[in-house]
């Protein structure tokens, strides 16, 4: 389960009926138009097969509790997504031949042999439907405090966008790119290396950025639900998730005390810093300033290459090659899920926030 006031829950598997989410603690009140939820799912489809997977989910969902009238009742939302492109003969021949850095092996021995296999079962990119849902629900709470939330590609491979690309063209030209990234001229870059890379019979990593504005400060609960850790551990929800930063990152590790430092200043009659190298988030705490960070996404695992592995039953190595509808790059799919996870938990911070401040007055 993510959060603690505003709680999600998700469930299903790769190959069965579907998946989905319950959401707990959000308030009554808020309008919930089901383009909304709609919408954000679209956010997920890549639909050109030169740079995506051949699987064309349409992602029909259901609400099954919580949203009446078109506002939510206080009572859990439970919405249910439909799984129909769903092809899983090419999984039977490999069950017993786990995929190199899949979580085939892990997941067997875990559950003793009983988890569903196909397509990767709960541990599929799949499941983050579930999560695109529930953000949906989570930005309509935001916008009630103007909190805005964005996330694009910010490189695939060695190609990133220039390190001035403001945040009104992250905002207009994200999902205008085929591989959602907010610079025309990386944007074909990109998708070049993607498309050249699936000809080969291979795959390439890449890093999502997300951007929360008008995040007031004082959101995060430390010593331990820091507002970095709780963002962290829902992004490694996320398959395919292999690192995190938040603002300058790993570069404040080459840097001097002096250039890492964010100088306070006043703005418009706010506190504020001269820059923003720390992201947004100090001591654990939002700082006012916008919330930054970067994602970092591997390889798809699942390549047309020859693949070494084992035979669990047999006790032998062995080499397979793997039949199947896979995603060259799965950093570009992944845009809309870190954006909405983001909300996410930004949601769950703000409603442990405002609590405060009720008891405070």
């Amino acid at each position: 389960m993510i959060g603690k006031m505003f709680r999600i829950s998700i469930f299903g598997e790769s190959h069965g009926k579907g998946v989905g989410v319950v959401i707990e603690g959000c308030p009554p009140g808020i309008e919930v138009n089901v383009r909304d939820i709609a919408l954000e799912l679209s956010k997920r489809r890549i639909d050109d097969p030169e740079i995506s997977t051949q699987r064309r989910e349409k992602d029909d969902f259901h609400i099954l509790s919580g949203i009446f009238n078109g506002y939510t009742t206080g009572a859990p939302i439970v919405i249910f997504i439909e799984n129909r492109d769903v092809d899983s003969s090419n999984y039977e021949e490999i069950k017993d031949t786990p995929r190199p850095s899949h979580a085939d092996y892990t997941a067997r021995i875990k559950y003793f042999g009983y988890n569903d296999y196909r397509g990767g079962g709960m541990f599929s990119g799949r499941i983050t439907a579930s999560i695109v849902a529930a953000g949906a629900i989570a930005k309509k709470v935001l916008a009630k405090y103007n909190i805005e939330v964005y996330a694009h590609t910010y490189s695939v491979g060695e190609i990133s966008i220039p390190e001035d690309t403001s945040i009104t063209r992250i905002k207009e030209e994200t999902y205008k790119s085929p591989v959602r990234c907010a610079d025309p001229e990386s944007s074909k870059k990109m998708y070049e290396l993607i498309k050249k890379v699936r000809r080969e019979g291979d795959s390439i990593g890449g890093v999502v950025e997300a951007i929360a504005l008008n995040v007031p400060p004082g959101l995060g609960e430390p010593p331990i639900d820091t507002l970095e850790g709780e963002i962290s551990k829902a992004m490694f929800i996320i398959p395919g998730v292999k690192g995190i930063e938040f603002g300058r990152g790993f570069k404040l590790t080459r840097m001097k005390g002096s250039e890492a430092n964010d100088p306070f200043v006043i703005k418009d009659e706010k506190i504020l810093t001269e820059k923003n190298n720390s992201g947004g988030i100090n001591g654990g705490i939002s700082n006012g300033m916008p919330i930054i960070l970067k994602v970092g996404f591997k390889p798809t695992p699942s390549i047309y290459k020859s693949l070494k592995t084992v035979n669990i039953t047999m006790k032998k190595e062995e080499y397979i090659r793997l039949r199947g509808r896979f995603d060259p790059c799965i950093a570009i799919r992944a845009v809309p899920i870190v954006e909405n996870m983001l909300a996410i938990v930004l949601t769950d911070h703000l409603m442990r926030w405002l609590s405060w401040i009720e008891y405070m007055s």
